[in-house]
């Protein structure tokens, strides 16, 4: 059975431990597949995806929201160490910039 509107956050990785492609779901890291091909293990985590989901809307639990549905701020607080926040106002000063602007650059390299 395939999973309706299908959102959810898939990686296919080789898994040099089980000598053999692994497919992952971001939002339900408990659940993998194995396959000896990436497209095996795509397609495997997606059918045991939807299966986990149609047993947990039968059993009436919380199903995860896919990341992509969500709603982002672009907004999150992150403390650092004094010395860390002092060298990084150092270099926002040196190079222009606000606080904020320098750790958003950082962030999204």
């Amino acid at each position: 059975m395939a999973l309706k509107n299908d959102h959810y956050t898939y990686r296919v990785t080789w898994s040099e431990e089980d000598n053999e492609y692994v497919g992952l779901c971001v939002e339900f890291p408990s659940l993998s597949w194995l396959s000896r091909t990436p497209e095996g293990a795509l397609k495997g985590i997606r059918k045991v995806l939807a299966d986990v989901v149609e047993d947990m809307k039968k059993s009436g639990e919380a199903i995860p929201e896919p990341i992509a549905n969500r709603k982002y701020s672009g907004k999150f607080m992150v403390r650092v160490l004094p010395e860390a926040h002092r060298k990084l106002a150092i270099q926002a000063a040196e190079a222009g910039v606000s606080l904020n602007r320098l750790a958003s650059t950082k962030l999204s390299k």
